[in-house]
């Protein structure tokens, strides 16, 4: 998954409508709502500003919006863009100036996928992008005796990571974060190391 730091525009012409798509970072609702602001009183005299959006690591939220084109035709398009494009945190801004030719239904969905894989191609080539890594935190918990079982399960792991141990009056709490992939794994080797202890997930 990847993380858009800069602003990232296409611009082109289909059948005298002129289209503009901006890429824009953004974490959350008040963020896109600056950009969406922003971009409605840079280009007042446009037909539309339609829009998509995903939010988190790994994506908690999405959303779309056709602005007033045909349902389906604009803003779910430019989502399904940036869901392949593994993109996140940031929202899709496609402004159409409408020049008196209709696109049709078809027409529009390609524009405005046109619109979007434009403005990531432009992000690719200037580098405008940051890797982000999804991970699970999991906990463990074991009586104080036995405080080293878990460290002893994560170091067949190199890719998991202590995170926190904690204890109370007779048990010790781990608490460690890992990629999504090793779940399954660490289940069997936790459940076999502790003779069928469970991994609590977040």
């Amino acid at each position: 998954m990847r993380r858009l730091k800069e602003v990232a525009t296409h611009r082109f012409r289909e059948k005298a409508s002129v289209f503009l798509t901006e890429l824009h970072p953004a974490r959350d609702a008040a963020e896109r709502a600056a950009v969406l602001a922003l971009l409605r009183k840079r280009d007042f005299d446009a037909t539309h500003h339609c829009s998509a959006w995903r939010e988190g690591v790994p994506v908690s939220a999405f959303g779309a919006d056709d602005d007033g084109e045909p349902s389906g035709t604009a803003g779910r398009p430019m989502l399904a863009v940036l869901e392949g494009a593994e993109a996140t945190d940031l929202i899709a801004v496609c402004i159409r100036w409408y020049g008196g030719t209709r696109l049709g239904t078809g027409g529009l969905v390609r524009a405005y996928t046109e619109g979007v894989q434009g403005a990531l191609a432009e992000a690719d080539a200037r580098g405008a992008w940051e890797e982000v890594r999804i991970l699970r935190i999991g906990e463990v918990q074991v009586p104080s005796a036995q405080a080293h079982l878990p460290f002893a399960l994560l170091g067949a792991f190199p890719e998991a990571s202590v995170l926190e141990q904690t204890f109370d009056e007779d048990s010790a709490r781990l608490r460690f974060e890992c990629p999504p992939d090793l779940v399954p794994a660490l289940d069997h080797a936790w459940r076999e190391r502790s003779r069928g202890g469970l991994i609590r997930w977040e």
